[in-house]
Formats: C-alpha cells, structure tokens, sequence
C-alpha cells in the first residue's frame, strides 16, 4: 500500500482553509506537519489534523512537500528558506510567487542550486470550463482569435485592510497581485506570450497600492485584449467575465469563477451540455491541484517562462 505524501504547511491565514479543505477531499494526501511565525495559530491549525507544529520553517522535517501559504511578498523569501533547509524535493507557493521578476529570478535559481522543484499555484488552470476554453481554441474550432476582454469586478471592504499586509506596497503588491493574478496567468494559459501592455491604476481608497487598473494587451500572436480589475465593487463581488472574439464565434464566461457560459455563438457547434457550476467562491482548482501532486503529474504546474512573464506583466501594469 502506497504511503499519503505529506505536506509541510506553512502560513495559516485566509487561504489555508481552502488548502485544508482541498487535502480533506483529495485520497492519497495528508498534512504531515504545520508552520506558522503565529504560535498560536500553529497549534490550531496543527490540532485539526493532529500533527506537530513549529514556528520556522528551518524546523519542518519528516514530509515529501512544502506549500508556501504566506502573504504574497513573503513568499520569495520563504520559498528559498524552505529550499535551503527542508529535505522536501518540492515546494508548493501559492500565487503570486513574487512581487517582482528580480526576486522571482533569484527564488527559481536557489530552487536549482538546491536540486528542488518549485511548483506555483495559479489553480484558474484547473478551473474546467477554462480547460475547455483552451481545448476549443486549440482545436481550430473559432478560428483566429481576435479579441479577449476579462473584467475583474471584487469587492475587498475596508475591515479586509485591517491586518498588517492588506494594502501594502511590500506585502501585498495590489489588485493585479493579490486578486487578479489567476487571470493574467489565465491570459498567458490560453493565448500565450504578451509582446506589450499599457495600462493605468488607482489608488482612489487611500491604500499604498492600487485599487483599480485597466490595461490593454496585445499577445505576440497578435490577438488583442484588456484587463480590467478593482477590488472597489460595492458590497460585494460584482461579475469575473471573459469574452473571446473569434472568425468562427463569439464566447462569453462568467461566473463567480468563470465557471459559466454566459453566451455561446460558435459556428457549427452547439452550446456544450455541460454544467461546469462550482459551488465554491474559490472554485475547486487547488482539489485538482493536489490530485496532480498525488499523480506527480507537475507537468500540469506553470512553467518558468510563464510565471516570469505574468510577474513582468503585473510588475509593469503597477506603478
């Protein structure tokens, strides 16, 4: 009988839950040993699945992988600590690994000095209506792809700016980082390389960071798009929405996670009858992502270049 692959868990804030949620579902995983710089938060997080907990990430022992769940700045840092110190051959760093391209450079070659993959986490990949999507422009079934419009309409209260990285330059990096990166890594996923981008931000509710950007893309393949994100919808998530312009077809997606074909005109094809409903304001990709690690299919991980170039984009776009 094959042995669950421990996971070392490090950092336990908002997203853990759906990590802990995701291990919960996914056979053949198990959370091996707990870390946070919080104690306390250590030890709760550690007693749900009854395992040690430490404070330092120097000090986790005993398991295959290492997921980086810290706040987004943290993680280049963390990453190279794990990689220094950890057996671990691989290491597991939700988005965005990087503020900057430099540091995200520098992370992937301590990554190779010490003979450890990293494996970042931008789980819109999974997301299955998304996977369709690129199986349909890959087919030749719309066509040359013209245009691609994504909006990115959330709502971030003020009480969420409240703790001590929400909203700072350093940590949190703002809107493009902290909530739309899952769609600039989606751009890249389905339509390849950018070869430019021009864009403006606000910063309209006094944080250091932006709250709003709109850009303009144009892909090396010479499809052209925009981006637009901003965490100011009132009161709460307004729409995510991507529609394709196509020589054989028109989509639209929405959906709290584009996880909804909103509007279908595709030339000798119906709409498909699929439900791709997920019931989960995150969606249900980081499940996905750690049946991928139990299959060790880390093919299914972005690549280097990919990574390099959402962060490049994102670098560029925040000003």
């Amino acid at each position: 009988m094959t042995e669950n692959v421990k996971i070392g868990f490090v950092g336990c804030g908002r997203i853990s839950k759906r990590h802990f949620e995701a291990i919960d579902a996914t056979e053949g995983v198990e959370i091996g040993m707990i870390c946070d710089v919080d104690e306390d938060r250590a030890h709760h997080a550690a007693s749900r699945f009854n395992v040690p907990c430490v404070t330092d990430i120097a000090e986790i022992k005993n398991v295959d992988i290492i997921v980086i769940a810290t706040p987004s700045g943290h993680h280049p840092r963390h990453v190279i600590k794990a990689a220094e110190n950890a057996e671990a051959k691989f290491i597991v760093c939700e988005k965005p690994v990087s503020l900057t391209v430099r540091e995200a450079v520098e992370m992937y070659n301590f990554i190779r000095k010490y003979d450890k993959t990293l494996l970042p986490i931008y789980q819109n990949r999974y997301n299955p209506l998304i996977d369709f999507t690129r199986g349909l422009i890959q087919s030749g079934k719309l066509g040359t792809v013209y245009q691609i419009n994504v909006n990115v309409f959330w709502n971030r209260n003020d009480d969420y700016y409240q703790n001590n990285w929400h909203g700072s330059i350093d940590i949190d990096g703002g809107v493009l980082y902290t909530q739309a990166s899952h769609y600039v890594d989606m751009l890249l996923f389905l339509f390849g390389p950018i070869k430019e981008a021009k864009g403006f931000g606000g910063r309209l509710r006094g944080f250091p960071t932006q709250d709003s950007v709109s850009a303009s893309i144009i892909f090396q393949n010479g499809i052209v798009g925009s981006l637009n994100a901003t965490v100011c919808s009132y009161r709460k998530n307004y729409c995510t929405e991507a529609t394709i312009i196509a020589e054989k077809g028109n989509i639209r997606l929405s959906g709290t996670n584009l996880n909804t074909i909103e509007y279908w005109d595709v030339e000798n094809m119906d709409k498909p009858d699929i439900d791709f409903t997920i019931d989960h304001i995150y969606g249900k990709g980081h499940d996905t992502m750690y049946k991928y690690i139990v299959q060790r299919k880390f093919d299914m991980f972005p690549r280097y270049e990919e990574v390099i170039a959402g962060i490049s984009l994102m670098e560029k776009l925040s000003f």
